[in-house]
């Protein structure tokens, strides 16, 4: 019997990852690409094709003369951690395949990421944003921007939740049911702010894509893709001179936020995000505790620098 390639084993894995794990399209590309340069990486490596039993003879070395080079062509700790991840979750389908062993992936360490916290917008600049974005020439265009940010400032929507939106649920009920990563199931209350901008937005439309069709489209009528809103945001940031931070992500974590500055439960805001785990969700009082220290620091008389 002739031994499977690891491109044939990367398919393998691939699938399982798509069709058992339900993986986002966005994390198969960013994990099938990451497998792949490792492979490629393997074969000048090693001096010759690379197999599954090549992939059993590996040691933690191998493993770390891979991260050393993605790291000299750029890739950044982020990166190198989702590296990682996607070797291990190839490896540990070996092992389980009776394939190959997952002990060198898992000798390696991932590198430490920085503690960070999620950057929202001031209120006041959440709105300054979906108001502007109701200012170009192109009146439906005005209305499909009004709509898309009012709904990520409103419901907590990532992007591609958004964008994944069909016309037929326009107009939006009372609230809508969200698949979101790992094929995850949520439902998200909408307000009236969002169902009558989403409503607008779909009378002043010139293209009709159909029921089945995507609700946000771009000026061609083709599908809005994520590019094109982060674009849209960009030119929305140097007009407000708002931070590189302003992104339509930083509207889901505004969403998240203002919540909780306004007597939000912790638990719910978890459930509306479609977190999978609180700690993720508890990032944002972290947000909260610095924002109420900052003030308290500026304006009690004991808290200045004599």
């Amino acid at each position: 019997m002739t031994e499977r390639s690891a491109a044939q084993l990367l398919q393998d894995w691939l699938a399982v990852l798509r069709h058992q794990r339900r993986l986002s399209p966005h994390t198969l590309r960013a994990y099938g690409d990451d497998a792949n340069r490792f492979v490629e990486f393997l074969a000048g490596h090693i001096g010759g094709p690379v197999t599954g039993n090549a992939l059993n003879s590996l040691r933690p070395a191998d493993i770390r003369a891979f991260l050393t080079l993605r790291r000299r062509e750029g890739l950044g700790p982020r990166g190198v951690q989702r590296a990682m991840a996607a070797l291990r979750s190839f490896f540990r389908h070996l092992e389980r395949s009776g394939l190959a062993s997952s002990a060198a992936v898992q000798a390696v360490r991932s590198p430490k990421i920085p503690h960070t916290l999620p950057r929202p917008l001031s209120e006041c600049d959440a709105l300054r944003v979906i108001m502007e974005a109701g200012e170009d020439s192109r009146k439906w265009m005005a209305a499909r921007n009004t709509a898309l940010f009012t709904l990520l400032y409103g419901t907590g929507l990532r992007i591609s939740e958004a964008l994944s939106l069909k016309r037929s649920d326009v107009p939006f009920a009372n609230q809508i049911t969200i698949i979101g990563k790992g094929r995850k199931e949520r439902v998200v209350p909408v307000i009236d702010a969002v169902r009558d901008a989403a409503a607008a937005y779909v009378r002043a439309c010139p293209h009709d894509p159909g029921k089945s069709g995507p609700l946000f489209v771009s000026i061609k009528g083709a599908a809005m893709t994520a590019r094109e809103a982060q674009r849209i945001m960009q030119e929305l940031r140097s007009r407000l001179g708002l931070s590189p931070s302003a992104t339509p992500h930083a509207l889901r974590h505004s969403f998240a936020t203002h919540l909780l500055q306004n007597g939000g439960d912790l638990r719910a805001v978890q459930e509306l995000l479609g977190h999978a785990s609180l700690s993720t969700t508890q990032k944002y009082t972290e947000v909260e505790e610095r924002r109420v220290m900052a003030i308290y620091d500026a304006a009690h008389p004991r808290a200045k620098a004599v």
